[in-house]
């Protein structure tokens, strides 16, 4: 069939109040810049709905890049037909005949936003469902599980017919939550704790710390691919890759072992929480996850946790590895995860890390590292920015000038 549009379904945003429209301006942009490869299609907001027209364009890839687009719903195929019920009582047939494999039981669902048609929308379920009825075989109304919705809606310019319905991602429209930076490691968590805040509308920028000779330019490049992957979702990025070896080599001098991996992301926020200023961010996100390894006990939380004031976003905190896992399959970062090369916290990670670690020892250690304020502020004048988006792939100096 030659579906003509795809209705945009939203799902939280239509509880946003005063807010709503900036929410729907801003989901509306995303859903244009993600349907730029597709020239033909035209995209326009309604006031409770964004339509794309097709235009002759095929449906299934542009329903993949829909899928991609956080607060979507839902995306319906749909037909559209004059404001007149016999054309739309045909156009709900030509719909439903269409669908493979052929459905044993329907209900009609018609709302009616355009108050002068004549009909109301109970009226119009009895008159397209009867008509439906009438012209098929071995079907049967189904009003609380039917194997197929007919939507119909009646707006000013048309009524829309939909029977084929594709879940979209959830959430809010990226970069209605402000900004948060994004501590990315290359490991499987950290992605998926970038993808999770994004689909609350944060929009993130990127850190990586990276120890050369230590750690090589392939772990580095594993990081580079993971952030070209999460422009999928949140279009423009930035990455700052922190030089962290005189960091660490000074750490692993300096302090016991047991106590250096609670001092070293101890630095390693510190610096965060100056890029975050820097880059007028509100939050830091990561992929800690309770109890899964001595950086991520609650008591090392408690202790690591003290050298920042800016809110930290855990959303994997409570989740199981498996869970983990599956979303970073699901959205394209598994495979890139499980490269074999090693960041910098695997790199130093000492034989009997402290699981208990306490605030005021912390402090003691770090005072053994007297020129700690010099070491940030190296690290952080000597950061390398690399930028991304879903549409350019390779860096060059004149991508880099329109960020």
């Amino acid at each position: 069939m030659n579906y003509d549009h795809i209705v945009v379904r939203y799902g939280e945003l239509a509880l946003k109040g005063k807010n709503r429209k900036y929410f729907e301006m801003q989901l509306k942009d995303t859903v244009k810049r993600k349907l730029k490869p597709f020239p033909k299609v035209t995209v326009t907001k309604t006031r409770d709905r964004i339509l794309v027209e097709l235009n002759g364009e095929e449906y299934k890839p542009i329903i993949e890049k829909l899928q991609e687009v956080f607060g979507i719903h839902a995306l319906s195929l749909a037909l559209k037909a004059e404001n007149e019920i016999e054309a739309i009582k045909k156009a709900a047939l030509k719909a439903f005949e269409e669908l493979e494999p052929n459905p044993k039981t329907f209900k009609v669902s018609a709302k009616r936003s355009y108050k002068s048609f004549p009909i109301n929308s109970q009226e119009l379920n009895h008159h397209i469902g009867g008509y439906i009825l009438s012209h098929t075989d071995n079907i049967t109304v189904d009003v609380h599980h039917p194997d197929v919705e007919v939507k119909v809606e009646v707006k000013d310019d048309g009524t829309y017919i939909s029977c084929l319905t594709f879940p979209g991602p959830g959430g809010l429209p990226v970069g209605v939550g402000g900004k948060a930076m994004l501590m990315l490691s290359g490991g499987i968590d950290s992605p998926v704790a970038g993808y999770l805040t994004m689909r609350r509308g944060v929009r993130i920028e990127a850190i990586h710390f990276h120890s050369p000779p230590f750690t090589s330019e392939r772990a580095k490049q594993k990081v580079v691919d993971l952030m070209q992957e999460l422009t999928r979702f949140g279009g423009r990025m930035k990455l700052h890759i922190v030089p962290f070896t005189a960091i660490q080599k000074t750490i692993k001098d300096k302090v016991p072992a047991s106590y250096s991996m609670t001092i070293m992301r101890r630095m390693m926020l510190r610096i965060s929480e100056r890029l975050a200023i820097k880059q007028n961010a509100l939050a830091i996100a990561n992929g800690e996850n309770l109890g899964q390894v001595a950086s991520q006990t609650i008591h090392s939380m408690y202790t690591i946790n003290e050298v920042t004031n800016v809110p930290i976003i855990r959303p994997l905190i409570t989740m199981d590895k498996i869970e983990i896992m599956e979303i970073a399959r699901n959205i394209g970062t598994y495979d890139i995860s499980i490269r074999p090369y090693e960041d910098c916290c695997t790199i130093f990670l000492p034989s009997a890390p402290k699981t208990k670690p306490k605030r005021d020892r912390a402090n003691y250690y770090e005072q053994l590292i007297e020129n700690i304020d010099e070491l940030i502020d190296e690290a952080i004048e000597n950061i390398e920015v690399l930028y991304f988006d879903e549409a350019k792939k390779e860096q060059d100096q004149e991508f880099n000038d329109l960020f």
